[in-house]
């Protein structure tokens, strides 16, 4: 029998969502608890490595989305205290040359911000330009007069030529709107109203901006400066074709008395993330020719200054090195590195030595297990990074010869009073082609060993990303609802090299759902899962193999598949990536190759479709745009197999942007599950109004 159609906001979940009762004599996770989660991100040394900034991200139940704000900490001792006061959001704090005053951004409820220093002695703040938008990068020059910054303003709206005239006084419609730029949208902004994003300096006491790159293009970070403070690099996507071709960029340079540009590498490519040695002679950054192909791993170059002579370091390395930082000594590159769900920073000497300094950053969302995390040098060699691990958020640490310190507790209070779930590895073979893929898998809260139990199968998108053993709402949420929760890096996870990322070049789904099956295959043979209990979900590449997933098996009970894509066609040329996505993923459009579009589409497989699927997606998301959820929904409607679509209101493609949003969706998906012979326990805690 199918259900009623639910087309609602996703306070659904409070209504429907059950969690098991606990196995544990203390207190388990609930979707409330999201409001006290605190993380660390952007750690920044003073220049004599005495002092780190960092960024602490609180969620706050009022505002109901995380709030930066910028503090201080000993990395000796752990001592810290807040930069910017009570309820100042500031984020992006970058260090003086002479450690005195650190620039920061705060943002305005206008979508600018104002750039902003503070003395670190007195805490006193002076406001150095109001921004009609907000930058991306922010860099001192040498000698500390000048900050420089990229920004893209807003672009003057056009519209189509008419002759009429609206009456002083009358409430006509808005104008039409002219659109004639190839990317003309992004997930996360909606339609572009801004212009091309460029270089500007301002003095660092204040005074008008100068506009130091031009042109149609779009000139991005990091900014660098030359030790002379003559010039800067910068990474610049400056081709003609450049919004048809996103993934070709250059290191430029720019002088700051002219603006005259010079080009410093020549490949076709994504290359770019320029740093200058400290002597100024040698650049490092990063690349790799673009072949096409939907996964290469980036490769770190050293080349002189001015472009020439260029070499990679560590050329055979089947991993991608990322975020280039020079030793005070100009001897050698720190980077990070994502290899088997882990990311970690190495050092890799001029001569191609390479070794791990620190391992297990993590960073971004909090939701799920994605890897990523952000590190910082201190002239001494010190490794600042945002710390992760399965039982907290990113918190910020500190590698000396050696040996980690955690710097921050943010989490302690919350997390130490609740009991979570424990992560355990699993090792697969893939019964495709016996390939090995990591997993991981979570067990409820208090659950004695030797128990079979319900299990969830969580897939991560991308496809071409990366889970790892890191903290995840969503995951300890359903734990702590009675599920051992299974995570996989299936073929298109990006830390095990070129060859499996490419397991499913322009052949997607394909491997991965193999080596998904194979996995929840292996949890089961463990007695871990009960085979009779399966569910699955995921979102974006894993809404797409949740729907890929009950096309091809009746093996789960219930599935929820997230901001999916169902229709590749439609897909290719709705999204806002549609300049790249078919060149990469399918190598044709679809009007040269429709039978493949149709054929890796999991619209195709609707008719085999019995499992009872909830779909939930962003009513704003144009990476997936909800059309494409409406068509799994509608299909299933037709077919009279149970369904539901959920709306989350005013989300983009990151449903879990806002806490309040973050707890619905995952107790929507424990409420779907529920309902299908999941743990069912008793409704969650409704938050209280304030």
């Amino acid at each position: 029998m199918t259900l009623l159609p639910i087309r609602a906001s996703l306070a659904l979940g409070f209504l429907l969502g059950a969690f098991a009762p606990s196995l544990a004599a203390t207190p388990v996770l609930k979707g409330a608890d999201l409001f006290s989660l605190s993380r660390a991100s952007d750690p920044q040394f003073s220049p004599d490595g005495t002092a780190l900034a960092y960024v602490r991200i609180a969620n706050d139940i009022m505002a109901d989305r995380g709030l930066p704000s910028i503090w201080l900490a000993d990395p000796r001792t752990g001592a810290q205290s807040p930069l910017t006061g009570p309820g100042v959001e500031a984020s992006h704090p970058r260090w003086s040359p002479d450690g005195t005053r650190i620039a920061f951004l705060h943002p305005e409820t206008d979508g600018g911000a104002d750039l902003e220093v503070i003395w670190v002695a007195t805490g006193r703040t002076a406001q150095i330009a109001r921004l009609a938008a907000t930058p991306r990068d922010v860099a001192w020059s040498p000698n500390g007069a000048l900050l420089a910054y990229t920004l893209a303003p807003p672009a003057e709206a056009t519209a189509p030529p008419t002759a009429l005239e609206a009456p002083k006084g009358s409430h006509w419609a808005p104008p039409l709107r002219s659109i004639s730029r190839i990317a003309y949208r992004a997930d996360g902004v909606g339609y572009v109203s801004s212009g091309y994003s460029h270089i500007y300096l301002v003095s660092a006491d204040g005074g008008p901006p100068r506009q130091l790159t031009d042109g149609a293009a779009d000139d991005e970070g990091p900014l660098r400066w030359s030790p002379d403070g003559s010039s800067l690099i910068f990474t610049g996507r400056r081709d003609a074709q450049f919004e048809r071709e996103p993934f070709h960029s250059a290191v430029w340079r720019v002088a700051v008395a002219d603006g005259a540009l010079t080009r410093l590498t020549t490949g076709v490519g994504p290359y770019g993330d320029a740093a200058l040695s400290p002597d100024g002679r040698l650049m490092a950054y990063t690349g790799y020719e673009d072949h096409k192909r939907s996964y290469e791993n980036r490769k770190l170059f050293v080349a002189d200054a001015d472009g020439g002579h260029v070499r990679a370091l560590q050329a055979n390395l089947d991993r991608g090195l990322t975020d280039p930082v020079w030793a005070a000594d100009g001897r050698s590159v720190y980077a990070k590195i994502e290899d088997h769900g882990s990311v970690n920073v190495v050092q890799i000497t001029l001569t191609g030595e390479m070794h791990v300094v620190a391992e297990g950053l993590a960073g971004g969302g909090l939701d799920l297990p994605y890897t990523g995390g952000e590190f910082a040098l201190s002239p001494t060699g010190e490794v600042a990074f945002t710390q992760g691990g399965p039982d907290h958020p990113p918190e910020l640490a500190v590698v000396r010869r050696g040996e980690i310190r955690r710097v921050t507790h943010l989490n302690d209070a919350l997390l130490g009073a609740r009991e979570l779930g424990v992560l355990h590895p699993l090792k697969v073979r893939s019964k495709a082609d016996g390939a090995a893929v990591d997993a991981w898998y979570i067990t409820p809260p208090g659950a004695a060993p030797g128990t079979a139990r319900p299990m969830i199968l969580e897939i991560h998108g991308g496809p071409f990303a990366n889970y790892g053993p890191v903290f995840a709402t969503d995951d300890q949420l359903y734990a702590a609802a009675g599920y051992v929760v299974l995570y996989v890096n299936p073929r298109g996870s990006t830390a095990y090299g070129e060859a499996f990322a490419n397991g499913i070049d322009k052949a997607y789904p394909g491997l991965d759902y193999d080596d998904l099956m194979s996995a929840v295959d292996a949890l089961v043979d463990a007695g871990v899962a009960d085979p009779k209990a399966l569910y699955v979900t995921g979102g974006s590449g894993g809404g797409v193999l949740t729907a890929w997933i009950v096309g091809k098996t009746n093996r789960f009970r219930a599935a929820v598949s997230q901001k999916p894509v169902i229709n590749w066609s439609s897909e290719v040329l709705t999204t806002d990536l549609y300049p790249w996505m078919a060149a990469y993923w399918f190598g044709k459009p679809p009007w040269e190759d429709a039978a493949e579009y149709w054929r890796r589409s999991p619209l195709s497989l609707v008719g085999n479709v019995a499992t009872p699927t909830l779909v939930i997606v962003g009513d704003r998301d144009l990476r997936t745009p909800d059309s494409e959820a409406e068509q799994l929904f509608d299909a299933l409607q037709l077919r009279g197999v149970p369904t539901g679509l959920v709306l989350v209101p005013g989300a983009f493609h990151d449903m879990a942007a806002r806490p309040s949003h973050a707890a619905a969706k995952a107790e929507t998906v424990l409420a779907w599950f529920a309902r299908f012979g999941g743990p069912a326990g008793a409704a969650p805690t409704p938050l209280a109004k304030n």
